[in-house]
């Protein structure tokens, strides 16, 4: 069962998942996409913003949204909205560079690290899932791109399939893009090992660093660089929507991690 805080003398109940004022002030122009009066409205965006973020922290279907929260349909065309709209991307990249300015590092990133993992498919995601031969796993791979401070920066969705070296021209691609060409080395794992992805970095002025584990050493080694984007994976994991792949479309995956993250982030920056 959910948690519920009861608002002492409002008579409405209120989730651990809600935005604050605070919160809600930064975020709500990024998420209007017609005006707040607009005829057609029945149900404030705030308390949309609000159910979608209890879904996918709590990770329940779409038609089991509390009914004290906006209806499951309003819920779901408005967060495809967002989606298609890079509400979410948008919000994030703004949120990173507050948090890096207030962190005191450039407001871009001169260095990232680039990784990947497999979520295991669903009914609903089986009929585009490939086999992770590796992970002996059906289902997606989520590869991301993170500063060193493992804030978000790039996101591609493929089946388990595809080769995380595969993807480094498009990660860093978008990489470039967004910092206006910051970024000089990528550190990834021995799986980006070879020419070729070497040479897709360098296409795009980026030196790819493999850090390597140690054949001396055994079981759990924190590696330098690489711990980074470990733990935004494991800052992900604690949503629940996204413990498996649960979407038809890659887009509402890669949506909802953008969700997740700018999440953390607010609750860092208005913390």
């Amino acid at each position: 069962m959910a948690k519920k805080i009861f608002k002492s003398g409002s008579g409405k109940s209120s989730y651990p998942s809600d935005v604050s004022d605070e919160e809600w002030e930064f975020c709500a122009s990024y998420l209007t996409l017609m005006k707040e009066a607009a005829p057609q409205r029945e149900h404030s965006l705030r308390a949309v913003f609000n159910a979608v973020r209890y879904m996918v922290r709590a990770g329940c279907p779409w038609r089991m949204i509390p009914n004290d929260l906006a209806p499951w349909s309003i819920v779901f065309q408005q967060a495809q909205r967002w989606i298609a709209a890079g509400c979410f991307e948008a919000l994030a990249h703004d949120l990173r560079q507050l948090l890096r300015l207030l962190a005191e590092r450039s407001q871009e990133p001169s260095a990232v690290i680039l990784d990947g993992r497999t979520l295991q498919s669903t009914p609903e995601s089986g009929a585009r899932a490939g086999y992770d031969g590796y992970k002996r796993k059906k289902g997606s791979k989520v590869h991301i791109a993170v500063d060193t401070l493992g804030h978000l920066l790039a996101l591609k969705v493929t089946a388990a399939n595809e080769q995380e070296r595969a993807q480094v021209a498009a990660l860093l691609e978008e990489v470039q893009v967004i910092t206006g060409g910051k970024v000089e080395v990528a550190f990834v794992d021995q799986g980006y090992t070879g020419k070729e992805p070497a040479a897709q970095a360098a296409e795009h002025g980026v030196r790819l660093v493999v850090v390597k584990l140690e054949e001396a050493k055994r079981g759990f080694v924190l590696l330098p660089r690489r711990w980074v984007v470990e733990r935004s994976f494991a800052w992900a994991s604690r949503f629940r929507r996204l413990a498996r792949d649960y979407e038809r479309l890659p887009a509402s995956v890669a949506g909802l991690h953008w969700l997740a993250f700018l999440t953390l982030m607010l609750q860092s920056l208005f913390r």
